[in-house]
C-alpha cells in the first residue's frame, strides 16, 4: 500500500467506521496516521471508569493495543499482536484520553511500537510496548 499521508488517514479512518464490536462499543476514533505512526483518541464514558472513577486499565490498554495495530497496518499487511506490556503511570481523568503510536524497530515479519497515552490536559498517564507479527 503506497499511499499519501492523507490518503492513508481517509482509509484508515473509513476502515475504523467500518468495524463494530470492540473499537465502536470504547469510541475509539482515529486522529492521525501515517507510515508506522498514529494518534488515537478515546471518549471516556462512565462505562470506561474503574470503580475508583479512574479510567479502568483494560480501557487504556485497549487503547494502546489498538492504536499500535493501526500503525502496523500502515503497511497495508495484516498484523497481530504478538506481546504486550503496559505501566500505568497516573491517574486518567477527564472526558477523552489520546495515543500516540510511535515505531521502536519495524521489521519484515515482526515490528515494535510505543504507545503514550496522554488524558486531555497532556499529562502522560501509561506507556505500552506492543509487538506485531505480519501475517503476509
Amino acid at each position: 500500500m503506497n499511499m499519501s499521508d492523507e490518503e492513508l488517514l481517509a482509509y484508515g479512518k473509513k476502515y475504523m467506521e467500518s468495524v463494530g464490536g470492540f473499537i465502536q462499543n470504547n469510541h475509539y476514533k482515529l486522529v492521525d496516521i501515517k507510515k508506522d505512526y498514529c494518534v488515537m483518541e478515546a471518549e471516556v464514558r462512565e462505562e470506561s471508569l474503574n470503580p475508583y472513577g479512574m479510567v479502568h486499565g483494560g480501557f487504556m490498554f485497549g487503547l494502546a493495543d489498538t492504536a499500535a495495530g493501526v500503525a502496523a497496518r500502515s503497511s497495508g499487511k495484516k498484523a497481530v499482536t504478538l506481546s504486550s506490556h503496559i505501566e500505568y503511570l497516573h491517574a486518567g481523568h477527564g472526558k477523552k484520553i489520546k495515543a500516540v503510536v510511535e515505531p521502536v524497530k519495524v521489521g519484515n515479519k515482526v515490528s515494535v511500537y510505543e504507545v503514550f497515552i496522554y488524558d486531555e490536559k497532556e499529562v502522560l498517564i501509561a506507556k505500552a510496548t506492543v509487538d506485531y507479527f505480519y501475517m503476509d
